[in-house]
């Protein structure tokens, strides 16, 4: 059998529905509060509908992309502060354009339910990427850093964030299947046992060098003629590694305390993916909006990520 969690993660959302949000008996302010709060101590809010719009003909289309064999194969990204999308190869110019007027209406849609819904972010959201996940989880196979079903906490490569967390919203828009997750205890229980392990203070020492600001003056040069540079601080290089090092560890994946969760047909959820251990297991179809929080907008910034690291390190690690 394996190991449990205490509870689940998960806590659904009855009080907020759209439209019209918050529940005039809800207490507006206090509810958001308290969901910003929830969620950044590890909870996953969930939605059994999908508190914003998100026409059904949409989700048809996107469906019967994949069903017809369109040229759709792979997760799709979109970038809203570009207006680009990438990923499709489609040679159908008018489903081109339809499926990015879909992620387009998307994002702006979760990011007008965000502002409301958690008003203590709103106004400081750092748009991210968009996509859609055409594939089937279940039985991919992909080298062992990129498996979805190895439990991990998310680090962009090419996206540093510099200790601002990492928000993600998801859309189950399968009609019939759920999308299944396992979970493991949040980063600020695990990071206590396992961070030292993982090579924390070799990456502190490193953020703390007194050449640092030349490597960083180094790789700002790189970018200004157009070469890839990614301007990571040690927070980010130790989290890079976190993911990879969690999945390497068969101890963790196979001993760890976790629950298996599942996402319903037409489910929406909420997740910091850079704290919620998580892997995926199963679905098909799914939507995915992602924002960058920074730390003076947490409402509980002590159990964030690079907090919980900073005091293990006994230094800053955001630089």
């Amino acid at each position: 059998m394996e190991p449990a969690l205490p509870s689940s993660p998960l806590l659904g959302i009855d009080d907020y529905r759209y439209p019209g949000g918050w529940a005039a008996s809800s207490h507006p302010a206090e509810r958001a509060f308290a969901c910003s709060r929830a969620l950044e101590e590890g909870r996953i809010l969930i939605f059994a509908a999908v508190p914003f719009e998100l026409p059904a003909d949409d989700r048809a289309f996107l469906i019967s992309q994949r069903q017809t064999e369109s040229r759709f194969h792979k997760n799709i990204s979109y970038r809203p502060r570009q207006d680009v999308m990438r990923g499709t190869s489609s040679e159908s110019r008018e489903d081109t354009e339809r499926l990015h007027g879909i992620l387009r209406r998307y994002s702006a849609e979760v990011t007008r339910f965000l502002e409301d819904f958690l008003r203590p972010y709103a106004g400081k959201l750092a748009l991210d990427f968009a996509s859609f996940r055409p594939l089937e989880e279940a039985g991919r196979d992909l080298p062992l850093h990129k498996r979805n079903d190895l439990l991990h906490v998310d680090a962009f490569p090419t996206r540093p964030t510099r200790g601002a967390r990492i928000l993600r919203v998801f859309t189950n828009i399968h009609p019939q299947a759920p999308r299944v997750w396992r979970c493991a205890e949040p980063f600020h229980h695990l990071a206590p046992r396992l961070a030292i392990q993982a090579g924390l203070r070799r990456f502190a020492a490193r953020g703390a060098a007194p050449w640092r600001p030349l490597a960083r003056n180094a790789r700002a040069v790189a970018r200004a003629v157009g070469i890839p540079a990614p301007d990571r601080s040690a927070y980010d290089e130790f989290m890079l590694r976190f993911h990879d090092w969690l999945k390497e560890n068969s101890a963790f994946q196979e001993g760890a305390p976790r629950e298996p969760v599942e996402f319903p047909p037409g489910a929406t959820w909420l997740v910091y993916t850079d704290g919620v251990p998580h892997a995926a297991l199963s679905g098909q179809y799914a939507l995915e909006q992602t924002y960058i929080v920074p730390r003076e907008a947490l409402v509980w910034p002590q159990v964030a990520p690079i907090s919980v690291l900073e005091e293990l390190a006994g230094c800053e690690m955001g630089r």
